[in-house]
Order: C-alpha cells, then sequence, then structure tokens
C-alpha cells in the first residue's frame, strides 16, 4: 500500500483510512461525508488526490501520438488549455479517460487515473512509434483539489496568478504559496468551481497548510474519497471503472462530445460505426420513485421482471435527498421519463430515467 505525501496529516486528522487503486486514502473525516459534501457545494474543500497519474509527452511528434490514442481532437488545444478525452483500446472500450493539458506544441501533460497508471503507461508506450519523449512523473507529483464556490477567494491570497483569467478548463503555471512552478488549473471533479494545484512531493505539506490558513475564514474543511463520489454523481461524472471500462463505448457512455471522427485513433472505424447506427445500450440517469439505495451491479429491470441493464453507481444525494444512480439500459427504455425497475434483494424497487445531469 502507498502513501501520499500527506498520508501522515490526513492520520493525525483523525481520517478514515482505505486502500483505493493501491493507496492508502482518506474515505472520510470526523465531520462526515455530508458535512463535506455540503461544505463543497456552498463554500470550500480539499481533497488530497495525489494517488493520480501524470504523464509528460513531449517533442514534435507528441502531438501524434496524443492524437492516436485519444478520441478528442488536441489539435484544439491552445497553450494553457485543457481538454478532457478518453483512449479506446482494439475491443471497442475504453482503456481509461484522461485530462490533456497543452503546455506548448511539444509538451503535453497527460492526468490519469490512479488505478490506471501502468495500464495507461503501457498503453501508450505500446503505440509510441513515432518516437515521442514519455516521461512517467506520477510518483514524484502530489495533487490537491481545492473545490467549491470559495475556493478562489481563499486561493487567490497565496498567489500573484489572476485566478478569476483562467477559465474553465485551463491553467496557468506559477508561483503558489512561495512555491515556484505550480501548476494551477481552473478543472475539477464535484461540479462546484475550484481549482486543482499540482506540485511536487516535498512542497505538498506546505502548501496544504497554507491552503487551510487562506480558507479558514470560508470554513475550509479536509474532505475524502466519499463525497468526492456524492459530488461526481450529482453532476453524472463518469467513474472510470463504474460508469466507463474495458468493454464499454464512449457513445454508449454518452462520451459523444470527446469522440471526435475528424482524426483516426484506435478503433475509431468501430465507434463512429456504432455512432451511425445507434447504440444497442445507453448510461442514463435515474432517480429512485420508491424508497431504496441502488449500488453498482444491481440489475435493472421492466416492469415485467426482465433484466434491461445494470447499476453501475448510485447514492443518496446530500443535496437533492433523494436516491440517484448511473447505469447502463437497452437503448428503447432510456428515454427520458421511462419508468424501469431496480431488483434490490429480489425486490423490484420503482425508479425514473431522468435528464443529466441530476444537480
Amino acid at each position: 500500500m502507498q502513501n501520499t505525501a500527506l498520508t501522515h496529516v490526513h492520520q493525525s486528522l483523525s481520517a478514515k483510512m482505505v486502500p483505493f487503486a493501491g493507496y492508502n486514502m482518506p474515505v472520510s473525516y470526523p465531520t462526515g461525508i455530508t458535512v463535506e459534501h455540503n461544505a463543497v457545494r456552498n463554500s470550500v474543500g480539499v481533497f488530497d488526490v495525489s494517488h493520480m497519474g501524470e504523464f509528460i509527452l513531449s517533442g514534435p511528434k507528441a502531438l501524434d501520438l496524443i492524437q492516436l490514442v485519444t478520441t478528442n481532437d488536441a489539435s484544439k488545444l491552445a497553450d494553457g488549455k485543457v481538454q478532457y478525452s478518453c483512449m479506446t483500446n482494439d475491443q471497442g472500450g475504453i482503456v481509461d479517460d484522461l485530462l490533456v493539458y497543452r503546455i506548448n506544441a511539444e509538451k503535453y501533460y497527460l492526468v490519469v487515473n490512479a488505478s490506471n497508471i501502468d495500464k495507461d503507461w503501457n498503453w501508450i508506450s505500446k503505440h509510441n512509434s513515432m518516437g515521442a519523449d514519455m516521461k512517467n512523473v506520477s510518483a514524484e507529483t502530489s495533487l490537491l483539489a481545492v473545490q467549491g464556490p470559495n475556493a478562489i477567494k481563499a486561493l487567490q491570497k497565496l498567489t500573484d496568478v489572476d485566478l478569476s483569467s483562467i477559465p474553465y478548463y485551463a491553467f496557468a503555471i506559477g508561483t503558489f504559496a512561495g512555491v515556484a512552478d505550480v501548476i494551477i488549473s481552473n478543472t475539477g471533479y464535484t461540479g462546484s468551481g475550484g481549482f486543482e494545484l499540482y506540485m511536487q512531493n516535498a512542497d505538498a505539506e506546505k502548501i496544504w497548510y497554507a491552503v487551510f490558513e487562506a480558507g479558514n475564514e470560508f470554513g475550509i474543511i479536509p474532505c475524502g474519497l466519499g463525497c468526492r463520489d456524492t459530488l461526481r454523481l450529482e453532476k453524472a461524472f463518469c467513474l472510470y471503472g463504474n460508469d466507463i471500462d474495458d468493454t464499454t463505448s464512449p457513445i454508449e457512455a454518452g462520451l459523444g462530445w470527446i469522440t471526435k471522427f475528424t482524426k483516426p485513433f484506435i478503433h475509431s472505424d468501430y465507434h463512429k460505426h456504432l455512432k451511425e447506427t445507434g447504440a444497442q445500450k445507453k448510461l442514463v440517469g435515474f432517480e429512485m420513485i420508491d424508497r431504496g439505495i441502488p449500488r453498482q451491479h444491481y440489475k435493472i429491470k421492466d416492469a415485467a421482471g426482465n433484466e434491461i441493464g445494470e447499476v453501475t453507481s448510485g447514492t443518496q444525494s446530500p443535496t437533492l435527498n433523494k436516491a440517484i444512480g448511473l447505469g447502463y439500459v437497452k437503448t428503447e427504455f432510456s428515454t427520458v421519463g421511462s419508468d424501469v425497475y431496480i431488483d434490490i434483494r429480489n425486490t423490484l424497487i420503482k425508479a425514473k430515467v431522468v435528464k443529466t445531469p441530476f444537480l
């Protein structure tokens, strides 16, 4: 089990620690998941997400490699911009979803999921026939996600970079809390605004404490993986391993908007055909009509009890005070307003397909 540079800090705060993607990670603090969730929605909270992976691709062939392995069109990126994308495999599924940062025309920064670091590195390396320079900096990089509507007010105290000038899905590299060359990125996984900060491990503790001092007036609190999941689910953000995986196409997952057929990518003909002919299943959002919490792998059925799909994510939404979920269903049941039933311990519990995001 690996630790982040801040594991000892979480333990000193009596965080509940759990194994996650090979790392010892905080799932919640004594305040509890609901308090943490509401802090992010209404003010500001801080996540240590240093378990994520970071690769640097550089040289004259870096963009060619990214264009081959990712579905989005990275040629549209300008310096200082970020793009959400995914990598597809040879069987029509998704290797991983990721962020692509363009530092300059010959230098890109890729951020991948913690559970897929080795898998992604090997996959990109396998297709690097053009000779792009690759460097895996995951082990030396720490990442803090400072999320919520007051994040910008707290963080602006710590840098001369004008944070209000960084649009959504853009970034700057500057001095932060006295530390040089911090990537300050207007991105996040909560849907409540905020910034992500990339730094060297040696600087993580200094920046952590500086952020908490700056956010004290806003009631800033540390947040764990538990509320990260409830926050992202309210916004219907896909989680790799739940809602997308090696067997799901981005077309089926509602990620057609990051799947550009203006250039070839790995197995792109398959996904283009799926888009043109129509997928047999689709990822939908649903809310529970009757009482019950949907959980991953619960079967989704029609009124007659016939299996039509499976739940991929589900929770009790702290903001909406109702149970919500994502799942794949046969396309004919994917229309907003369709009644579906979640099989919870051999009882059919009524739900309804709804438009996403939920919040």
